[in-house]
């Protein structure tokens, strides 16, 4: 569902006495019950465009017409967003060379469609003494990247998991 904003003043609602006539022929300052005629005579709504403005800026429109353009333009800026996922990849303490040029793989993919990376070990064990064992696999992993990655968050302990994150190179 799109938010569309329908506080919008249109009308009756304006409650301003002097506002800023915007269109085709007008951009004048005129009188709040003027405007509201030449609406009325036009079967058109008034509506408050900028109430910021000083005076605000109004125009006189098609209001029904105004919200679907309104929504259109959030739809198409929505379909433009581009979302970046967080996607993980887990690795252990003693992990072999093979697993993390496989692992490595795995995440150049999901770095080159722009997606962050997760990069995460668990210790178990004896091994939660020897996290500097963590940091070499890090160390090593990150020399498998090709460049394609940055560390965006450091290699970081949490009780028995470390992780850092990777974010695609620009």
């Amino acid at each position: 569902m799109f938010y569309i904003n329908k506080n919008v003043n249109i009308n009756d609602g304006i409650r301003e006495k002097e506002i800023r006539l915007a269109g085709e022929q007008e951009n004048q300052i005129i009188s709040t019950i003027d405007a509201l005629k030449l609406a009325q005579e036009r079967d058109m709504d008034l509506v408050m465009i900028s109430p910021s403005a000083k005076p605000p800026v109004c125009k006189i429109m098609d209001y029904s017409k105004f919200l679907y353009e309104q929504s259109k333009k959030q739809k198409e800026a929505k379909k433009n967003q581009k979302t970046v996922e967080l996607k993980e990849v887990r690795l252990s303490a003693t992990i072999e060379e093979h697993d993390i040029m496989i692992k490595a793989n795995n995440a150049k993919k999901f770095l080159s469609n722009g997606d962050k990376v997760k990069v995460s070990i668990r210790f178990k064990g004896r091994q939660n003494n020897n996290t500097n064992m963590g940091i070499k696999v890090f160390d090593t992993f990150i020399s498998k990247l090709d460049n394609l990655g940055v560390v965006e968050k450091t290699p970081r302990l949490e009780g028995r998991n470390m992780f850092m994150i990777l974010a695609p190179k620009r």
